[in-house]
């Protein structure tokens, strides 16, 4: 049976700890580094015998917060998975977590079993994302063909906006930036949605990410 190697970065102690003993009750994952923020959990990792196989990963933490630490992960050791762990469902959070290397994001109030699922997912797959368009568009090889499809559609404005959209600017910053009105951003956005067939900003990163548009 396979054990999973599993780390919690977290500020919140009472948090971090009931996630530590729940996680610890399967004995198909194992707990072996629990710290408070990045910055103590890079330092252990560059001393450490055993890496994590996967890391849940606060988001507001001091000294060096989730998405500078995962950005380190990437970096230096990529095939460590990141799970961010949020109290909300922040869009330019997410966008930046999944710039970082993330990959998956989860709510703090989730039910046990979705958190176990994404562990799994991650491990075994790399992916793990609740959301119903991410998950469509995180599908395997089978809707590349229609992906590229997709893609052939976007004009090279379209493409443009998508990439400012993997920025943390709002639509009227974007607007700014490409000399254009904000009703003209508004008409690419749902143009862009249209075509690719995603319903949010989360959607469209992830798209622009996973085919290289960012």
């Amino acid at each position: 049976m396979k054990t999973i190697p599993i780390a919690i970065v977290d500020d919140h102690t009472l948090m971090s700890k009931a996630l530590e003993n729940m996680i610890m009750e399967n004995p198909q994952y194992r707990v072996i580094m629990n710290h408070p923020n990045g910055e103590d959990f890079i330092a252990a990792i560059e001393k450490a015998s055993e890496l994590p196989a996967v890391v849940l990963m606060d988001i507001n933490m001091p000294y060096k917060n989730g998405i500078e630490t995962t950005e380190w992960l990437s970096g230096n050791h990529p095939n460590i998975k990141v799970i961010a762990l949020t109290m909300e469902d922040d869009e330019k959070v997410l966008i930046k977590m999944l710039k970082a290397g993330a990959k998956g994001y989860l709510l703090k109030d989730m039910q046990p079993s979705i958190l176990f699922q994404a562990i799994d997912t991650v491990f075994d797959k790399g992916s793990f994302y609740t959301d119903f368009v991410a998950q469509k568009l995180l599908k395997v090889k089978s809707e590349d063909i229609k992906n590229a499809s997709l893609l052939s559609e976007l004009k090279d404005r379209e493409k443009e906006f998508i990439k400012w959209a993997c920025s943390e600017l709002t639509y009227k910053e974007i607007a700014d930036k490409m000399f254009l009105s904000p009703k003209t951003i508004d008409g690419y956005r749902d143009s862009v949605f249209t075509k690719l067939e995603i319903k949010n900003r989360v959607g469209l990163v992830l798209f622009a990410l996973k085919h290289d548009l960012c």
